[in-house]
């Protein structure tokens, strides 16, 4: 498992990475791609939409189960990743979490907020246990 030191993560499994200035993408860690196994569809209909941090921007469907997607800072949504999504391979999650795999675009509220998230060191702690 990888956990990208530019990122940010939460006890939820997302990560969050600045990309520039307050725009940043937002996906699920290679953790909880690998719990959930293959994903099969992915929805977000959330953009546009200013989400709370904690709260539900979307869901993801596995073969087995299908989870919810938490926003890890307040922001609005900017964009849902056309490679994953309708149009798309949700597979690509579980390929490349971190890169094409990505699930929001998001402009950050309040980049303070990225402070009460994990760094990759804490978040591989907080899995291994």
């Amino acid at each position: 498992m990888s956990f990208p030191a530019n990122c940010k993560y939460t006890e939820d499994h997302e990560w969050v990475r600045i990309d520039s200035g307050n725009i940043a993408y937002v996906g699920i860690t290679d953790y909880a791609q690998g719990e959930l196994g293959e994903l099969v569809y992915i929805e977000v209909e959330t953009v546009g939409e200013t989400v709370a941090a904690g709260a539900i921007f979307g869901t993801v469907e596995a073969v087995k189960t299908t989870s919810d997607l938490f926003m890890p800072v307040t922001g609005k949504v900017l964009a849902f990743n056309d490679q994953v999504g309708d149009a798309g391979d949700p597979a690509l999650v579980n390929s490349d979490p971190y890169g094409d795999g990505w699930i929001v675009k998001i402009e950050i509220a309040n980049p303070a907020d990225l402070d009460g998230l994990m760094t990759a060191e804490a978040y591989s702690a907080h899995v291994a246990h």
